[in-house]
């Protein structure tokens, strides 16, 4: 991995994200020429980048408030900057949430996926990694859905040819601790004496750390 990192121009989208930060962290650790963190919340890049600054892993890392809709911005920033390889993490992830706005969930995981993946073919990137979710399989949720077509559309990309860059998406399933995970949900209810809610109780759950699942995302590469 750190023969993949070192010395490249590495660009992480949903950078003040749960798997956006980790992701940030394990990358300014391998010795890469530059870290694009490109996020559209400006107080979550905040922290990121207070936090590989207190780390002494600041000097690699640029900050980039932009959103992955803009087109503009991020044609802008590729340009410039001609990162060697792309993490997409940005997206809306809350499965309830995403049934009630699912244009929402549309514009930003389906046209934003869209938006980074074509300027990353355009400026020569050579690898395209798109965060996806368990939930693209068989989709009967909204999120899912725009997932799987956010994974189709790379596809896509890949089959057109025209570009040197390799799209690739991997899929998540429960990341203990990440947004809108289960287990900081249980830890609230008990602090406040339960109950503790569940799916159904026969569900079963399988869980990884978000550091093993940013270790996992930095292997498929």
């Amino acid at each position: 991995i750190r023969h993949l990192i070192e010395g490249q121009v590495v660009a992480v989208t949903g950078a003040g994200g749960s798997i956006g930060s980790e992701l940030c962290r394990q990358i300014a650790a391998l010795n890469p020429q530059r870290l694009l963190m490109i996020e559209q919340s400006e107080g979550a890049l905040f922290l990121i980048e207070q936090e590989l600054n207190e780390t002494g892993l600041g000097s690699v890392a640029l900050p980039i408030v932009a959103d992955v809709l803009d087109a503009e911005r991020i044609d802008q920033t590729f340009a410039r900057h001609c990162p060697t390889i792309i993490f997409h993490a940005a997206a809306h992830k809350h499965v309830y949430m995403m049934e009630r706005q699912p244009r929402e969930a549309f514009r930003n995981n389906v046209l934003g996926t869209r938006t980074v993946a074509k300027f990353a073919a355009k400026h020569g990137a050579d690898y395209f990694v798109l965060i996806s979710t368990d939930k693209a399989i068989n989709p009967t949720s909204v999120m899912g859905a725009t997932k799987r077509l956010a994974e189709i559309q790379l596809q896509g990309l890949q089959s057109s040819g025209g570009h040197k860059t390799k799209f690739m998406a991997v899929r998540f399933g429960n990341v203990l601790g990440s947004s809108g995970s289960v287990v900081p949900i249980f830890k609230r209810q008990i602090a406040f004496g339960g109950p503790v809610t569940v799916t159904h109780p026969e569900v079963t759950r399988y869980f990884m750390t978000i550091p093993e699942a940013v270790a996992l995302v930095l292997q498929s590469v």
